[in-house]
């Protein structure tokens, strides 16, 4: 996401959700992603301008329940949480979650 760092300050806030966005699509295979109000206030938590330098996220791809949807999974971006003994030496999982 470095890319938002050498925009114009009034753009930093909504470049940062779309990098989100692109980030979640290429991980997860899904052009339909849903991005979590948590995660959109964090991102603005500090202004348009003041962009957190890390926001730590969990993406989860789910079946897609509607009749007419054009894609059968979506893919859903959450805030992750911090666990008690910090954030030191974490890595990626992956989590099997059956519906």
């Amino acid at each position: 996401m470095n890319s938002i760092y050498v925009r114009t300050f009034k753009k930093k806030a909504p470049k940062a959700i779309k990098e989100i966005r692109k980030f979640a699509q290429k991980a997860m295979g899904t052009t339909d992603v849903r991005i979590d109000v948590k995660v959109n206030k964090q991102i603005w938590s500090r202004g348009i301008r003041s962009v957190p330098r890390r926001v730590r996220v969990r993406i989860a791809r789910k079946r897609n329940e509607e009749e007419d949807a054009k894609e059968e999974w979506y893919s859903l971006v959450t805030v992750a949480e911090i666990p008690p003994e910090g954030l030191k030496g974490l890595g990626t999982k992956v989590v099997d979650e059956m519906e």
